[in-house]
């Protein structure tokens, strides 16, 4: 009996565990939360900068690019410096950007500031996962990520809404402000609740040739997503062969060196990794691309305003976060392999409802459809990434935790380009002329009822991409492990080159 009952009891989310999680979910809310908060601020900027739409569009770019192009570094720093230091320092820098962000005094100044923010903003969500990861164990890991997996589907909900409400209620440098007291009260309190740092247990040297090619590879392909649908082809392509090019040298050179890479290549054979791995990428693709798509749709078709469409996202992150703990616990309970297909089924089921859009389609309907819209992503995000860690050693779950993010990040942004390109295809063909996104958005109120019925194809026919990103998803997924962690640390797989890990206990929390 003794045994079965201690197994239960470091089971269990103890009260150190949950302090420690109100310390990361209150850096992470901040980052994912200026991910989107300053899409509905760009109108507004376009005018008081007197800037063009072209110009003012990098202060959305600037950051995703400090993003994908720090991420790498993350795993390295937390090794060199420890994850204390390096979380601290990711939140003095984020907050030092809000700050000044809020403070600019032009578009450029702007644009310089968010890329700062974007430095900080890309370290605080990998590193409070690692040490999540290495405070919980694999017993805990799903409940765990659970916890941390709602302001990451919270995020994009919450972002339109608050910003549209600041921008209406007070001014667009509020979004940035805001930051300022949740800034300031997540340092202090990481100061004073994560354990602390012992230092590397062996030397960790920076792997320069990596740094040279994966950080500006992953920000090539990031600005080629970002001009698709609205640059010219070259625009497009150039950047993401260039990025393709440096982020494939990078995988040769991560096999064949002697030191330790940004990313280690070879989780990659790990099939627990490697099926996580995918399904976080296509999950993230059909999440962040549909996500571009619900609140055109609310606006362009139907016409409501920013703060309204906003709000009639809600629902999805709503039926997220009521069944991520439930989630967590099925996933320690019975594997990822059991949980994930199931979710993803469900978000099919939710997003069908969308492919069958009109001008006038009842919005209780739409709001009960991204309900069961999120109730099945609830179901997918975070036991798939928690997957990723159950077969890991501990010395892998700092690179692991890297990979993820990069992976989830590439994803969401692969998804939204396309969607982003299918949607102009799309009105192009309805309207049978050179139209786009940009000029359908400018139709008077009072005209909008005769076009709405075409839009609605449009916006309907891209939404079956959506489904078909969320299906294909399913094809890793059925290969995620489908029994329990075995508790034998941070994982039970072998290292990284294919022999025995090294297996060690949780990090203790008291330290």
């Amino acid at each position: 009996m003794s045994g079965p009952d201690k197994t239960s009891a470091r089971a269990d989310i103890d009260p150190a565990l949950r302090r420690l999680a109100t310390v990361v979910i209150l850096g992470a809310i901040m980052s994912i939360l200026d991910t989107t908060i300053v899409n509905v601020a760009i109108d507004t900027l376009s005018r008081d900068f007197r800037s063009p739409l072209s110009t003012i569009q990098w202060v959305l770019t600037g950051y995703l690019l400090a993003l994908a192009t720090v991420i790498p570094l993350t795993g390295w720093a937390m090794e060199r410096f420890g994850a204390k230091r390096m979380w601290i320092l990711s939140l003095v820098l984020f907050l030092g950007g809000s700050v000044l962000s809020g403070a600019a005094w032009s578009a450029s100044a702007l644009i310089v500031f968010r890329i700062l923010q974007g430095l900080g903003g890309g370290m605080i969500m990998p590193i409070g996962q690692a040490i999540m990861a290495r405070a919980a164990g694999p017993e805990r890991m799903g409940r765990v990520m659970s916890v941390l997996g709602v302001p990451m589907l919270l995020g994009p909900v919450l972002g339109p809404v608050i910003g549209g409400f600041i921008v209406d209620s007070f001014s667009w440098r509020w979004i940035f402000y805001v930051n300022l007291p949740i800034g300031i009260v997540a340092i202090a309190a990481a100061v004073r609740m994560l354990p602390r740092d012992h230092g590397p247990t062996h030397p960790v040297h920076l792997d320069a040739v990596s740094l040279v090619l994966l950080s500006p590879g992953l920000a090539a392909i990031v600005y080629g997503l970002s001009q698709a649908g609205q640059g010219s082809t070259l625009s497009v392509a150039a950047p993401l062969a260039i990025g393709a090019g440096l982020v494939g040298a990078f995988a040769l050179h991560a096999l064949r060196t002697s030191r330790t890479p940004l990313i280690d290549v070879r989780l990659f054979y790990d099939r627990s990794f490697a099926s996580s791995a995918a399904t976080t990428f296509l999950f993230g693709a059909a999440l962040f691309g549909a996500m571009l798509l619900l609140p055109l749709y609310y606006q362009v078709v139907r016409g409501d305003s920013a703060l309204s469409a906003g709000l009639l996202m809600a629902p999805q992150g709503i039926g997220a976060a009521l069944v991520m703990p439930l989630a967590g616990r099925l996933t320690d309970r019975l594997g990822a392999g059991r949980i994930v297909p199931v979710g993803l089924v469900v978000a099919v089921l939710g997003t069908v409802a969308y492919t069958q859009v009109g001008p006038a389609t009842n919005y209780a309907w739409l709001a009960f459809s991204l309900l069961i819209r999120g109730i099945g992503f609830g179901f997918v995000m975070m036991p798939a990434m928690a997957a990723a860690y159950q077969t890991l050693t501990v010395g892998q779950v700092a690179r692991a935790t890297t990979a993820i993010n990069i992976v989830q990040r590439v994803g969401g942004s692969v998804g939204t380009a396309v969607l982003a390109v299918v949607l102009e295809h799309q009105i192009s063909t309805q309207f049978h002329a050179a139209s786009s996104l940009s000029s359908v958005a400018t139709i008077p109120p009072r005209i909008l009822h005769q076009v709405a019925p075409k839009l609605s194809v449009a916006f309907g026919n891209t939404f079956w991409w959506a489904v078909g990103m969320t299906v294909a998803a399913l094809l890793p997924a059925i290969v995620l492990p489908r029994h329990p962690a075995t508790g034998r640390g941070a994982g039970s797989g072998s290292g990284p080159g294919g022999g025995p890990g090294a297996r060690a206990p949780a990090v203790p929390l008291g330290e």
